[in-house]
Order: structure tokens, then sequence, then C-alpha cells
């Protein structure tokens, strides 16, 4: 298995040195992370598709539909 290598922080990582936030490198089939803080220490690797789906389930849903009723997911 080939480790992705294209590494960068979220936008979202804070003023200074960056380094309050985690890194993600892409390639085709595989989705890496790693804490920002200590790179060369383990790295989560997952399949693209779980990964996309997660990152999906994290984004705001809009619990109103028009006319005010609450919906379900």
């Amino acid at each position: 298995m080939t480790m992705p290598d294209n590494w960068r922080k979220s936008s979202y990582s804070g003023g200074g040195d960056g380094n309050n936030c985690v890194e993600i490198a892409t390639s085709t089939a595989l989705i890496a992370v790693r804490d920002s803080k200590a790179p060369a220490r383990a790295t989560l690797t997952f399949p693209a598709p779980a990964f996309t789906a997660f990152l999906e389930a994290l984004k705001p849903r809009d619990t109103l539909k028009a006319g005010g009723r609450a919906t379900c997911g």
C-alpha cells in the first residue's frame, strides 16, 4: 500500500504555527489523516468512500422543511 504524500492542513488550524489541527493526504483509493503536532507519529488511513461518507455526516443539515415541520435526517 502506497501512502499519499500530498499533506495539507485544514484552514481551521488556527493562527501562529497552525499546528492545532489534523492534516490529510489523498490518493485515489485512500485518505490518510495525521496529527499536525506530531506528523511523524501514527497515521490513520481510510478507504476514500468511507472518509467521504464520514465528512458528509458531519455537515449540518436543515431540520425544518417548508411549513416549519421538523424532520429526521
